[in-house]
């Protein structure tokens, strides 16, 4: 049986295993956001920086990519992805329904954030978000490079997401101003 895995983040430009195909998807119910606070890859404990998540929404759609992990590499994808995506916690692994964008409806693996983790941090104003990615560096790099690296991907795919693009422009102008 096919595995099939909803890229909406770094998974986008980083998925860190071999994908077999990938269609542009849409996850009702769900938003893109950066609400959860990250203490590993993009930030530390004493200082966290943010990272994308999934975050529940009534009447919300997420547009990201539906990626097909290729035949025979399941298991060892489920593994990489879990070592990846669940090293604290936050992250809610589930199979959630996506439409494709050729009509086709698929079962995929997605990581949603626990509202009741510690590392939540829904709600949090564009400003405050902007100042923190612009200054928080973790394990993988500097937090602004991952808001970047994802910004471009979407644009590149045609997925629109003002919000986001929003928070690009402003950490750039806070980076460049010597601001972070």
């Amino acid at each position: 049986m096919a595995l099939w895995i909803f890229g909406y983040g770094s998974l986008l430009w980083n998925p860190g295993f071999a994908v077999a195909e990938q269609v542009h998807a849409s996850l009702p119910g769900y938003r893109r956001s950066f609400c959860m606070r990250s203490i590993h890859h993009r930030g530390t404990p004493e200082a966290p920086g943010l990272v994308l998540a999934l975050d529940a929404e009534p009447g919300a759609v997420c547009d990201g990519l539906a990626l097909r992990a290729a035949p025979g590499t399941e298991e060892a994808t489920l593994a990489y992805l879990r070592d990846r995506e669940l090293v604290s916690a936050a992250y809610l692994e589930a199979r959630l329904p996506l439409t494709l964008r050729d009509g086709r409806k698929v079962e995929a693996v997605t990581y949603v954030i626990d509202a009741d983790h510690v590392q939540y941090c829904g709600g949090l104003d564009l400003e405050d978000q902007a100042r923190i990615i612009a200054q928080a560096i973790g394990g993988r790099g500097p937090n602004r490079e991952y808001l970047w690296n994802t910004a471009a991907h979407l644009d590149h795919l045609g997925i629109p997401d003002a919000e986001l693009h929003w928070l690009a422009g402003r950490v750039r102008h806070l980076v460049d101003n010597g601001l972070a």
